[in-house]
């Protein structure tokens, strides 16, 4: 079984925010880590060399494919801030709804700045997703 490429690192989240060339996108992912922290109650890690993530758990597929991963999550990338969530279908509509100016794909919303988005909503995104991951992989 193949090795997950994204795990958590020692690498300093301070230094790799401080690498990002928009002073904005600085800014932002400084605001999204105290969202974040404040959501979790985790402190923030590097998840391979461009992805902060906060907390961890274990998942495990029906095809026997298993791995950590960090129970919120956003990386500042030179075209958008992306910010990973899992919500079912059902949930989704009503709050992207009022959410902003951003695009979205299954799993991640792509936010070129915070100012464009209603961050109370992204807030509720991110608390109902740690919600979801937490009842599909509970912990034992």
């Amino acid at each position: 079984m193949a090795k997950n490429k994204t795990a958590e690192t020692q690498s300093s989240v301070i230094d790799f925010i401080n690498t990002v060339d928009s002073e904005a996108k600085r800014n932002d992912a400084f605001e999204l880590v105290k969202i974040m922290k404040a959501i979790t109650g985790f402190e923030p890690k590097m998840w391979g060399p461009s992805i902060i993530g906060f907390g961890t758990y274990h998942y495990k597929y029906a095809t026997g494919h298993e791995g950590d991963a960090p129970l919120a999550a956003f990386s500042p990338r030179k075209a958008a801030t992306t910010v990973y969530f899992y919500l079912p279908e059902e949930k989704r509509e009503e709050l992207f709804s009022n959410l902003g100016k951003y695009k979205v794909s299954k799993a991640c919303i792509y936010i070129k700045k915070l100012a464009d988005i209603d961050v109370e909503i992204l807030k509720k995104i991110i608390s109902l997703s740690i919600e979801e991951v937490k009842n599909l992989y509970p912990q034992k």
